[in-house]
Formats: C-alpha cells, sequence, structure tokens
C-alpha cells in the first residue's frame, strides 16, 4: 500500500475538511479527495462521512486514524533525526587504506579530522588487499592504482605518485652505483613482490626491468627497511623515502628516472546524499595531500 495515501487521510481527518488538509499538504483538493477515494477501495471500508459541510470519521476511519497518527509522528520524527540532515558531518566514519600511505598519512590526518569534527568519530583498518566495501561495511578507502577498474563504486582522483630507486651508503660502499639503467642487472635487489615487472622513464631506459633478489616483500615500509639495513637496490614511492634521502640514510640511485606509480584514489559506494563526513574527508585528503604530494619532482 501506498503510505502517502495513509498520510493523505490522516490530514483529512485531523483537520475535518478536504480543503484544510490539502492546503497543508501543498496539493489540490481533487488530489486529496481521489486519494482518500483510493485507500478507501483498497481497504473495502468507507473512512469519511462527505456531507456539503463537513467531513467525519466513520467507525472503520476512526479505527484507522487511532493506529497510524502515532506511527505517522513516529516516523516523522525519524526523519528528522537523521544524521545526514545534521548541518555538521556526525557519526560513525569507517576507513580503509594501504598500510603503507595509511601509516605515513592517515594517523595525523585522522586526529586533524576529529578535532575539525567533534561529533565523527573514525574507525581506520589498514590492509595491503582489495577491500569489498559494500560487503564488510566501510564507508571510503583510499587506494594505489593506475585506474580504477570497480564501476560499482564512486572514485576521486586525489594525487599522482612516483616511485624512484634507491640503496643504502652502506650497500653503495660495497657496489658501485648503476650509471645507467643497463647496469641495474648485476645488482642485488629487495623486491617489492607485486611489481613484477618495471619500465623506467628517463634517458636511455631499456625494455621492462624483473628486479631479482633474495629478499622480497609485499609491504613498502618492509621493504624500506630492508634497504636501509643495506640489502641492495629498491623501488620506493617517494613520499616514504624523502626524509631518508635528505639525512642521507638513503641514496637516490639514477635520478633523472622514474616509476610513474599511478595516482592515489579515494572511492566509496555510490548514494543520492553522500553524507557529510564522508565529503568533509574526502575534502581533507585532498587538502592534506596538495599541501604534502606523494610524487616529487623527477
Amino acid at each position: 500500500m501506498d503510505l502517502n495515501l495513509v498520510r493523505t487521510f490522516a490530514a483529512v481527518a485531523e483537520k475535518g475538511s478536504f480543503t484544510a488538509a490539502a492546503a497543508r499538504l501543498r496539493a489540490p483538493k481533487s488530489s486529496v479527495s481521489r486519494q482518500v477515494a483510493r485507500l478507501e477501495a483498497e481497504l473495502g471500508a468507507d473512512l469519511l462521512r462527505r456531507t456539503t459541510r463537513r467531513v467525519s470519521l466513520t467507525d472503520s476511519g476512526a479505527a484507522l486514524y487511532e493506529r497510524v497518527a502515532p506511527l505517522l509522528r513516529s516516523l516523522q520524527e525519524a526523519l528528522g533525526d537523521l544524521p545526514t540532515r545534521d548541518p555538521q558531518p556526525s557519526g560513525r566514519l569507517r576507513v580503509t587504506a594501504p598500510s603503507d600511505f595509511g601509516a605515513a598519512y592517515l594517523a595525523e590526518l585522522s586526529v586533524r579530522f576529529c578535532a575539525r569534527y567533534p561529533a565523527v568519530s573514525l574507525d581506520v583498518v589498514l590492509t595491503n588487499r582489495v577491500v569489498d566495501l559494500v560487503a564488510e561495511g566501510f564507508d571510503v578507502a583510499l587506494r594505489a592504482a593506475r585506474q580504477m577498474r570497480d564501476s560499482s563504486l564512486v572514485a576521486r582522483k586525489v594525487v599522482g605518485m612516483n616511485i624512484f630507486l634507491f640503496a643504502a651508503p652502506s650497500y653503495l660502499a660495497r657496489h658501485r652505483a648503476p650509471r645507467s639503467p643497463a647496469d641495474l642487472a648485476g645488482h642485488e635487489w629487495v623486491v617489492f613482490a607485486p611489481l613484477q615487472t618495471v619500465r623506467l622513464e628517463g634517458p636511455g631506459a631499456p625494455a621492462p626491468i624483473a628486479p631479482r633478489g633474495r629478499v622480497r616483500g609485499d609491504d613498502f615500509w618492509f621493504v624500506r627497511e630492508a634497504v636501509r639495513a643495506g640489502g641492495g637496490l629498491a623501488l620506493l614511492p617517494w613520499f616514504m623515502a624523502a626524509d631518508d634521502e635528505a639525512t642521507g640514510r638513503l641514496v637516490r640511485v639514477l635520478p633523472r628516472h622514474v616509476l610513474r606509480g599511478g595516482s592515489l584514489w579515494l572511492v566509496h559506494p555510490p548514494a543520492r546524499h553522500l553524507p557529510r563526513a564522508i565529503s568533509a574527508f574526502r575534502d581533507l585528503v585532498i587538502e592534506t595531500m596538495r599541501a604534502n604530494p606523494l610524487a616529487s619532482r623527477a
């Protein structure tokens, strides 16, 4: 049954007039009359007595109104109390992100977000697997990829990322630093496992390179620590190695060459009315990334 018919009937019952009910509902009087008649037809009972001077409830109409009026008021109050109607973001926001990016940026960003929006609580899960947002109950994901292939999600490109080749001074003291991409084959690598083959952009870059090494890992933090320990060459996102490069703890190898590492994307399930907490989080991520870009100048 169309609940709008019940709402129209309740308005007529309260006002005792089709004209007054139509004014409250901002609808033509003829439409109000037709909707009540349709409800009576669906229920198989007369709900109103109609005369030229007034409208009154039948026994069936009084019984129906007594039951539905409290429910309609409760429904109206519930709709008015929805968090999305609040002018300020509120509620619980569940966010997932890759472990490396999350540890580097999300901790500080999360504190600033909660300080800016006191009515929001933030639940962050860091994982390198691709999370099913809807099935696992997440509101937002940050993902690193060249392209977002899941068309069921809304994706916003935040910023591009660059990956460079690094080594520790202790490793370069034992092995001559490569002078061109052709020299890379003779070096030990700390391999980020998902990168099977890579193509460096820059002068004299050869065909795709397949890094080889006895130490492999599926987490960039692990790879960075192994490189710091002198384990070999490694490809690292610039944002993870920039501080070490500035202090001399790591050295950029072949600095004129770069691996374009795709982009950072913010994704969320589609929604006709995006919750304010999600839009506020999105805006802060973009604001933060513009101030602290993930891609240095090659």
